[in-house]
């Protein structure tokens, strides 16, 4: 009499189902919960959102052009404070939905695993906060004639696009480890492939960035570089691979 396969029972993808909802619903009240707190502080936090457009175009304004554009900013600035302010929560729940397959090695390291990520993220979310006034500038810049009155809701869809763009970017060094631990790369292919490293970044920072011009995807290949080459010094000094 054969044995049953394990893919002939129904119950461990029903399982890990249920575990995946669970995960997701911890996630969603996490980031419903902070994004209500951002919503309260919505007036200063637009006046830190508002600045680099400030900045780049002092005389310029932000304005509405239908009733519920307000309300769409609102719930915008809610989402991105919200996902900032869970950000620990939401990388937890995705690394504990993972958690089962693990070693119990690889799992003692998921408290330093999610720290990374929230720093990293955070740190990208800064940086590109950091850059987007010059960026802002060269935009708004391209003709001198033009009154630069912005829509709220498109400046904060563009400017928020763009921040969560570089936290996402920033996150690539955890999962560089990741691979070098579970012996997918070692050191040595870090070592042979920074030259398609370079160019990947210099490519993604043209795709991310608003403008494309020099300084703007030096002003962000720079620190994505340090980042490979972290990588690559923790593969083979702490890794050993």
């Amino acid at each position: 009499m054969t044995e049953a396969s394990p893919l002939d029972d129904p119950r461990p993808i029903l399982e890990h189902l249920d575990e995946l909802r669970s995960r997701l619903f911890k996630i969603s009240i996490a980031v419903v919960l902070a994004g209500i707190g951002a919503a309260v502080f919505a007036d200063p936090l637009r006046v830190v959102l508002e600045a680099p457009f400030h900045a780049a175009a002092p005389e310029a304004s932000l304005q509405t052009l239908a009733p519920g554009e307000q309300w769409g900013v609102l719930m915008r600035i809610g989402l991105f404070g919200g996902l900032i302010i869970a950000s620990p929560v939401v990388l937890y729940q995705i690394w504990a939905f993972i958690l089962p397959a693990l070693t119990g090695k690889e799992r003692r390291s998921a408290i330093p695993v999610v720290a990374a990520l929230v720093v990293l993220f955070v740190g990208g979310v800064v940086f590109g906060y950091l850059v987007l006034p010059r960026g802002l500038a060269f935009l708004l810049g391209i003709f001198g004639d033009v009154d630069n009155n912005l829509r709220m809701g498109e400046y904060y869809s563009f400017v928020l696009r763009f921040l969560l763009a570089f936290g996402a970017t920033f996150l690539f060094p955890v999962f560089l480890i990741a691979a070098a631990a579970a012996g997918i790369i070692g050191s040595e292919h870090l070592a042979r492939g920074r030259r398609w490293a370079v160019l990947v970044m210099v490519i993604g920072a043209a795709l991310i960035t608003p403008t494309g011009d020099a300084l703007t995807l030096v002003a962000l290949t720079v620190p994505l570089y340090l980042l490979y080459e972290a990588c690559y010094w923790v593969v083979r000094l702490v890794l050993r691979k």
